[in-house]
């Protein structure tokens, strides 16, 4: 009876939780639209509300896939935007057309996220010229 209990505490801390949303970047060290977004996006994508809702994850695109990525869709060229929720693909973005698009593509892809997603801002519709983090406290 002990030994059960001790496998399924080891099972519960060894299988990785499938988080609420996060936005998949796939990347190359070879690619240079990757290189620009990370000057003109990386660098404050961190600070966003948008990060809030889907926080970056980087995966690079000549890595074996992680178990969890290996039902999407091929990736075909870099940079490739996944927006994920629960495990499942909502949207992507392919390539990098600039800073102010980027911006706009990420926002329609968050409207399609349920409510669920959103934990503390949930319904909050966000500017899209919202680009620092927000100053309110707020608690769930």
């Amino acid at each position: 009876m002990r030994w059960g209990f001790f496998v399924l505490i080891a099972l519960a801390f060894s299988s990785r939780a499938v988080p609420a949303a996060e936005l998949v970047m796939f990347e190359s060290s070879t690619c240079e639209w990757c290189a620009i977004w990370d000057e003109e996006v990386g660098v404050i994508y961190d600070k966003t509300s948008e990060s809030r809702v889907a926080p970056l994850r980087r995966v690079d695109y000549h890595d074996p896939r992680p178990p969890e990525l290996q039902d999407l869709k091929q990736i075909v060229y870099t940079p490739t935007f996944v927006l994920m929720d629960q495990g499942r693909e909502i949207g992507r973005i392919i390539g990098y057309p600039g800073e102010s698009y980027f911006w706009e593509l990420l926002q329609a892809l968050i409207s399609k996220l349920p409510p669920q997603a959103f934990g503390c801002d949930q319904g909050r519709i966000m500017a899209s010229n919202e680009r620092a983090p927000k100053k309110e406290n707020r608690v769930c």
